[in-house]
């Protein structure tokens, strides 16, 4: 329902498979004696007759353009399709942040922002740097060079290496801005405990782009084609991960019980019946041993969908807590999940594809001999990390459309635009929501619309609908 934006950074985006490729050029004696050709097969022990001429390298990347187009053209057709534009359209008065906050609510939402700003730029910038620094020069291979043992293990190692390191980087903005979030009271961790959960997120996303970088280079180590594989293969890792997200790795970082038996879950469950959603079971999650911020959300599809609400949610009143589950099922009517992580399925098979033909012009500046090669780990890892940041700009036009839909989702459910505003000055006030972002933050950060949008929305919506405006 609403989010905070993740200003201290974590490793370099783990993302799904991005690919690349190419040429036969100074294949390097490895592993047992087999030739490397740069983004090809092995090709073990064959005579340089039966490699690939120049020839049928520009067709091979000529076939790949050619997918790329295709996928290009497809994810943007989806994209255009699946997304309500119309939803943040609703004709209105423009957001007035004066109209609903005191003096006092904007100064501690502006001051907050400036505290949270340097650190959350210092982020950006070092993930820039970082991701440049692997791309760009022999950091990652030089970085990886000492690694013994079979191919795979020393990409499995080279990931981990360069991710420990990345996070080492992190750690000191990470630490300035849990420390931020303690003075404005949003923090309720120890030390320890953030500590711990920090190590189990990069964890979660070393192991993922371990998985994604090894099977990308033993593909590249046995197809020349690689790219068609691998983006069949990131599509579907997206998707599986997406599906098994909820029941296996969410339960590392809280507990999550069933809604105690009461007058809101019978409310709940009734208003899910009558929204037509099927739920079972409305979740709750023990964040408040973790922060005092208000927050719900839905996650997975099909048998792993679930609506889950913060226990310090449940502190509000029950009709606000109402509306937003109301939010929520908006979310499960219209499959949002289902939609977004097929869209970014397709993404990540862009990616493989582009990968391919890219991969070219990064590898000698990265002294990488081929991307079969496990030293390729670090320019893949710094390639996928820059993908993720320039998608997501774009990524938030579409997500902050969706919950705008959600929100007249939950309007048309409940009818109720006052208990919405007052819900959402409760969210803006206890999260300390930047409450007139700037263009650039709003751009790089923002995947809802602000509070005070979607508090013009509502009264919109009252006007329209012929229901008293709050």
């Amino acid at each position: 329902m609403s989010e905070r934006r993740q200003t201290d950074g974590a490793t370099p985006a783990t993302g799904t498979p991005a690919n690349g490729h190419r040429a036969a050029d100074g294949g390097r004696r490895d592993d047992g004696g087999d030739r490397a050709v740069s983004g090809g097969p092995a090709y073990v022990g064959k005579p340089d007759y039966d490699r690939p001429d120049e020839d049928d390298e520009v067709r091979l990347r000529r076939q790949a353009a050619l997918a790329l187009a295709v996928l290009a053209a497809l994810v943007l057709a989806v994209a255009a399709l699946a997304t309500p534009w119309q939803a943040l359209l609703t004709a209105g008065d423009p957001p007035d942040p004066a109209r609903d906050f005191t003096a006092a609510q904007l100064a501690r939402s502006q001051a907050f922002d400036a505290a949270t700003s340097l650190p959350g730029y210092l982020s950006l910038a070092l993930t820039v740097l970082v991701a440049g620094l692997l791309v760009a020069t022999p950091l990652g291979a030089r970085a990886t060079r000492r690694l013994r043992g079979p191919w795979w293990l020393r990409t499995i190692l080279a990931v981990v290496v360069i991710a420990a390191a990345t996070l080492a980087l992190r750690w000191p903005l990470g630490m300035w801005f849990e420390t931020v979030l303690r003075e404005y009271g949003l923090s309720t961790q120890t030390w320890p405990s953030w500590s711990g959960d920090r190590l189990k997120n990069a964890a979660v996303e070393t192991f993922l782009l371990a998985l994604t970088i090894t099977v990308l280079v033993a593909l590249a180590r046995r197809f020349r084609r690689w790219w068609i594989p691998a983006a069949t293969g990131a599509f579907a890792l997206t998707v599986a991960a997406s599906f098994v997200y909820p029941v296996v790795f969410e339960p590392m970082f809280n507990d999550f019980t069933p809604m105690r038996e009461g007058p809101l879950r019978t409310s709940l469950l009734a208003m899910a019946a009558r929204d037509g959603v099927p739920v079972e079971d409305v979740l709750v999650a023990d964040a408040s041993r973790r922060t005092t911020a208000l927050n719900a959300y839905v996650s997975g599809f099909g048998a792993t969908r679930r609506v889950v609400v913060y226990d310090t949610l449940l502190r509000a009143p029950d009709a606000e807590v109402e509306l937003v589950v109301a939010h929520e099922l908006g979310h499960a009517k219209h499959d949002d999940v289902l939609h977004g992580t097929l869209l970014g399925g397709l993404g990540a098979a862009l990616g493989a594809v582009l990968l391919f033909l890219i991969f070219d012009l990064v590898r000698r500046r990265a002294a990488v001999p081929s991307i079969a090669d496990p030293r390729a780990a670090g320019a893949l890892m710094g390639l996928m990390s820059l993908g993720t940041l320039l998608l997501g700009p774009a990524q938030n036009v579409v997500s902050r459309h969706v919950e705008a839909r959600a929100d007249l989702h939950a309007l048309e459910l409940t009818r109720d635009p006052a208990t919405f505003v007052a819900m959402q000055k409760r969210l803006a006030i206890s999260n300390i929501s930047d409450l007139s972002p700037d263009a650039v933050e709003y751009v790089l950060y923002a995947s809802h619309p602000s509070g005070p949008e979607r508090i013009a929305m509502a009264r919109a919506w009252a006007r329209l609908n012929g229901v008293p405006a709050p």
